[in-house]
């Protein structure tokens, strides 16, 4: 009688070595839509940059009082804060709900998914993969987009301190610092997209379906938040405190709403991983 070898016997075999992230990370990096993704991005600051061109210069006040679209082009600083505070919203929420809504559906949905986890590579560890690789892309995303505006707007506006439109400047020795905690702030709090996103993921074979099921979730997340009538309920939002990284570019730091929303998002976001993963342990493969 033939004696079977399981995988986990094989000579040479090491869980710990399946899947690295060195090779999902290049698996993920042809893809078409992180190339297309990346080039929105990177268009964003060129094109509005030329739409101050043909406007001319911002002016006016919102309805809640001025805010960085009026400084806009006051300088460099000034800019790269723009193109964050229009994309935060939701151009940023787009990379980070495809990364990691795709990444596991995809796979189930080319039919290769089967394929990996006969490998063999651990279930957990897939995960793990795939997450760490989509979460560092999400990152990358959400770096590119205001280092390529700070280029691009000293290059048009020159440089100088961040002008704050309430009146005052930010010193230019604290502008880069700053902005870099106020995109650190706006990466924490979209974990919860990423996680939702990655969720969903676990979830179905239609990657459409979990990228958009996260996208759409955070839009409703913002309804919500505009329900003034929930008070106090909001502050268990994650959408509350989406623009709480505007108290990183105060002339003193406030550190109340990121610390909340930080708190907030990850608490969120652990969950639906937990989630994830104890799903994804229990799912019968079969694509």
């Amino acid at each position: 009688m033939t004696s079977t070898v399981l995988p986990e016997t094989a000579p040479g075999y090491r869980a710990r070595h399946t899947l690295p992230l060195r090779v999902e990370a290049g698996r993920q990096w042809k893809r078409r839509r992180t190339l297309v993704m990346g080039a929105v991005l990177v268009a964003l600051p060129f094109i509005l940059v030329a739409a101050f061109a043909v406007g001319g210069t911002p002016s006016g006040s919102g309805r809640n009082g001025p805010t960085l679209m009026d400084t806009a082009t006051a300088s460099g600083a000034n800019f790269a804060a723009t193109c964050l505070f229009v994309s935060a919203g939701f151009l940023l929420v787009v990379p980070v709900a495809l990364f990691c809504g795709d990444t596991v559906a995809s796979e189930a949905g080319w039919s290769s998914l089967r394929y990996l986890l006969a490998a063999p590579v651990p279930r957990a560890r897939l995960l793990r993969s795939k997450l760490t690789v989509a979460l560092g892309f999400s990152l990358a995303a959400m770096v590119v987009m205001p280092v390529v505006a700070l280029a691009v707007g000293t290059a048009a506006y020159g440089w100088g301190p961040l002008a704050l439109p309430t009146g005052g400047s930010l010193a230019t020795a604290d502008t880069v610092p700053r902005l870099a905690l106020a995109v650190a702030f706006v990466f924490v709090s979209q974990l919860v997209t990423a996680a939702l996103a990655f969720w969903l993921s676990t979830k179905t074979d239609a990657p459409l379906g979990a990228v958009g099921g996260a996208v759409g979730l955070t839009i409703v997340g913002n309804v919500l938040d505009a329900v003034t009538a929930l008070g106090s309920w909001r502050d268990f939002l994650p959408a509350h405190w989406q623009f709480a990284w505007a108290d990183a570019l105060q002339p003193q730091l406030e550190w109340g709403g990121m610390l909340r929303g930080a708190a907030v998002s990850v608490a969120y976001a652990l969950v639906l991983c937990a989630l994830a993963f104890r799903g994804f342990a229990r799912k019968d493969i079969v694509s």
